[in-house]
């Protein structure tokens, strides 16, 4: 066998295999005093930056903390997390970022999983170092700049591969324990081609980092700012002024987040103070979750079209954040439809495997080079979710004839009445499309004569609101076994929701279960 290319070959792999860290000292070297991370306290930038993630990089290496091995951080967020975060890029290290929304319970299985050779938690997390058994523990803020005070601020030797894990985000863990997903470098550099393809993001923008750091939207978001020069605005959560105030004053807004459970009160708040927000490239996500009416409410103050996407921690902005995927300013949108993402593959499958025919819903099988590398800690969930070389979002979708896919729901979230499939998300889109109606969710109970049936919770501000009303939007627009058998009015701060704004149904099931017992 010829060998004669083997090393040009070996050296040619070792040429393009790019990581985070190539891109964020590139950044380091073309801006060094452009601002990285900007606070109410301080603004960082790209040298000091650069020069805090050296201290923490050769700090951790001397504390025996090796290539692959796990960092736990639980904080809210600050500087040093993204510190963290490019400490970990440089050594080959993984950061595991915990969701300190979590009880103690979640939170010792979460560590349990990853077994972090050392944790980095703020003094508000303090109470929860119990649970770190026979881990070294650095606490932020202070104690974390005196410890890092003499730590060389040279560039490290690098040995990390695209390959390599990067971070581990954990999944909501609404129908079970949560699961540690591995983000890689080569995931988060395929994230941020995709999104640069398909316009959700642009080089050098400025991102308002608000959710927290242990979700997609700003772990993501803020590697990808940095890496393509942009300056993160970093808030500690949902400060509604702080917020405001961002997109009072920033004039380089790329993506702006907002969330469904917090819309109305930016909104409620910007028209008080009477201001106009600066341009930005655009603004909201999750539009299947947020009513139609406030999607153009939304766009026509911000003047910046509404995001319709789907993502997941798993895929990043993939199935549908495909170019075109938004909504125009002052629109009511009737069709949600996603474009389908760049650099990606897709299959609807029924419940035999097979793929369906257009126009009929099917659970949605991805493959692309933005997928997470897997389950940490559980091989059988990471070869459930790869099986046939696919991964299986478990999301259902149909595609349409212009060749959008539309959301249906969760493969898993199946209301089985009468031997029929009810979906609770195509309810809940149709009673999201009346202006009378803030907020919706649909929910199975157990009933002696169909198995199941769907009940509505419904927020509305409008008191003359009646069950009749409710039921008379679904009439004659779904099928008669789809129709909501009760209909319950919520309030709108009552719908228990998940840290990424999504109703909480088990919460909803759980309250039904009491009534009847």
């Amino acid at each position: 066998m010829d060998t004669s290319i083997n090393l040009p070959m070996a050296l040619s792999q070792s040429a393009a295999q790019m990581t985070l860290a190539d891109f964020f000292e590139d950044q380091v070297a073309l801006q060094p005093q452009a601002i990285a991370i900007q606070t109410a306290q301080v603004n960082w930038t790209f040298a000091e930056l650069d020069m805090k993630v050296n201290q923490l990089c050769n700090w951790l290496r001397l504390r025996g903390v090796a290539p692959g091995e796990r960092i736990a951080i639980l904080s809210e967020n600050c500087p040093h997390y993204v510190q963290t975060l490019l400490a970990a890029a440089k050594l080959g290290a993984i950061v595991a970022c915990l969701n300190w929304r979590q009880t103690s319970e979640e939170l010792a299985h979460c560590i349990g999983l990853v077994k972090p050779k050392l944790a980095l938690i703020s003094d508000r997390y303090a109470h929860h170092t119990q649970l770190f058994d026979q881990t070294e523990i650095l606490m932020m803020g202070e104690v974390m700049e005196s410890a890092l005070a003499t730590s060389s601020t040279a560039t490290p030797h690098r040995v990390v591969q695209p390959e390599d894990g990067l971070y581990i985000l954990y999944t909501s863990g609404t129908t079970g324990n949560p699961k540690a997903a591995l983000i890689s470098h080569r995931a988060l550099l395929a994230r941020c081609t995709m999104a640069a393809i398909d316009g959700g993001f642009r080089r050098g923008a400025t991102f308002v980092c608000w959710p927290p750091m242990f979700h997609m939207v700003s772990a993501d978001q803020v590697l990808m700012a940095l890496a393509g020069g942009g300056k993160i605005v970093m808030l500690d959560g949902f400060q509604l002024d702080e917020l405001c105030d961002a997109v009072e004053q920033e004039t380089n807004l790329g993506w702006f987040v907002l969330m469904p459970g917090m819309i109305d009160k930016v909104l409620e708040e910007l028209k008080r103070r009477g201001s106009e927000p600066q341009p930005m490239d655009s603004v909201g996500c999750m539009a299947d979750l947020v009513p139609r009416h406030q999607i153009a409410e939304v766009t026509r103050l911000f003047n910046a079209p509404f995001r319709n996407s789907f993502g997941s921690t798993e895929a990043g902005p993939a199935p549908g954040g495909g170019r075109g995927g938004r909504i125009a300013v002052g629109l009511v949108p009737q069709d949600l439809g996603k474009s389908q993402s760049s650099m990606t593959r897709v299959r609807l499958i029924d419940e035999e495997g097979c793929d369906v025919a257009p126009g009929q819903p099917g659970e949605l099988l991805l493959r692309s080079a933005s997928l997470f590398s897997g389950y940490w800690g559980m091989p059988e969930a990471t070869s459930e979710a790869f099986e046939g070389g696919w991964f299986h979002t478990g999301d259902v979708f149909v595609r349409q004839g212009d060749n959008t896919l539309q959301f249906v729901d969760r493969r898993k979230y199946l209301i089985k009445s009468g031997g029929e499939n009810i979906y609770p998300a195509e309810i809940e889109q149709l009673l999201l499309t009346s202006p009378r109606i803030v907020d919706a969710a649909v929910v199975r109970k157990s009933d002696p004569k169909w198995g199941e049936v769907p009940v509505a919770f419904v927020a509305t501000e409008d008191v003359s609101l009646t069950v009749a009303d409710v039921i008379a939007l679904c009439q004659g627009r779904i099928a008669g076994y789809k129709m909501p058998r009760e209909v319950r009015f919520i309030r709108y701060q009552d719908m228990p929701r998940s840290t990424t704004g999504k109703v909480m149904r088990n919460q909803l099931e759980d309250l039904l279960k009491k009534e009847a017992n």
